[in-house]
């Protein structure tokens, strides 16, 4: 008879499968180096055939905790991953837990990744836009300890964010303040990821300005990207006077791109970005940007991952932390030198 796909499997249906004792699937799963090498691969099998996962409380009863945290994140390119894994693996050291990381992205078999994962590790943090659908966390949520951060929260699920609609808005608000009235947003906003509150911030700017909505650049946020929005710029006569990007590597691309070609920034056109990395400030002009606490958010959705791993109760509502804009010379303001404006977002609460 057929499994049923909406009843979870139980270990006596794997150790069926695998046609092993349960006993031998416990130590199987466990990694005990007394399973020979074929039982292991056959229980393994079995046991992802029949979409199997060893309840948390049974293997934490068993001593078989793994001590190990999963991240999933879309790739690991650029300063934001970086740093946001840095935060992460500095945070689970301190704490003793070691760190397995996945990346989904659409070229991989996410599901099936992130379920191996799961069998591997004490919980997950889901940490920005991946191929990793909701419904997918959800079901991972009801069998292990889960967070996530930058992207969608889910309900009975510990959320992290960082303000991103209050200061594009003080953005944008800036670059109109400075008499620029023409303005397009670079960069694709995906529902609930970072560059999609970008956008809505920078949108609620030009219609407290009574300005036109601005046109849009659906890219991806690669330097690849940013280089093709300003070939396509450069086609049609540069028609705007302001770029918002949805990050720092798509703006420093578009930047050099048009310098290169004659445009003045920020003469002809001003230029903002978001996530103030290291370049930003060394480039000529200095990069207006938005500083967020990347690093920060990663440590702290491990931290509250352990905690959850010890029995914590999931959070009420979700975390978000401040950021603040970094004023240089590219978007054109009486002030090129460097200066910070805190954006006006709530200070987050802090967990203990």
């Amino acid at each position: 008879m057929a499994e049923d796909s909406h009843k979870a499997a139980t270990i006596y249906a794997v150790a069926a499968r695998a046609g092993v004792s349960t006993a031998t699937v416990s130590r199987a799963l466990a990694g005990s180096p007394k399973v020979a090498a074929r039982t292991r691969d056959a229980v393994l099998e079995a046991a992802r055939e029949l979409d199997y996962l060893p309840a948390a409380a049974a293997r934490a009863l068993a001593g078989n905790r793994a001590n190990a945290l999963g991240l999933v994140m879309p790739h690991i390119a650029g300063a934001y991953y970086a740093e946001l894994l840095v935060g992460f693996e500095i945070a689970a050291s301190r704490l003793g837990l070691s760190v397995v990381i996945t990346l989904a992205n659409p070229r991989s078999d996410s599901r099936s990744a992130v379920r191996d994962l799961a069998a591997a590790v004490d919980g997950i943090a889901f940490m920005a836009r991946s191929a990793a659908k909701d419904s997918l966390i959800t079901e991972i949520s009801g069998r292990r300890p889960v967070v996530t951060g930058a992207r969608a929260a889910l309900e009975g699920t510990d959320a992290f964010f960082v303000e991103n609609r209050e200061p594009a808005r003080l953005l944008t608000q800036h670059l109109i303040d400075n008499g620029r009235t023409r303005l397009a947003f670079v960069g694709h906003p995906e529902r609930g990821s970072d560059i999609g509150s970008r956008c809505k911030g920078f949108h609620d700017a030009l219609a407290a300005a009574d300005l036109e909505p601005g046109a849009r650049f659906d890219v991806s946020p690669l330097e690849q990207d940013g280089f093709d929005v300003a070939d396509r710029l450069l086609e049609t006569g540069v028609p705007f006077d302001a770029l918002v990007c949805g990050n720092d590597e798509l703006a420093l691309a578009v930047m050099q791109r048009l310098q290169d070609n004659g445009v003045s920034v920020p003469d002809d056109v001003a230029i903002v970005g978001w996530d103030d990395t290291v370049t930003a400030r060394y480039v000529r002009p200095g990069l207006t940007t938005v500083a967020q606490p990347v690093r920060r958010l990663g440590a702290m959705a491990a931290e509250r991952l352990a905690q959850l791993i010890d029995g914590g109760e999931p959070g009420t509502a979700p975390i978000t932390l401040p950021s603040t804009l970094v004023h240089r010379g590219s978007c054109g303001c009486s002030t090129p030198s460097e200066r910070s404006t805190p954006s006006e977002c709530t200070t987050p609460k802090e967990f203990s």
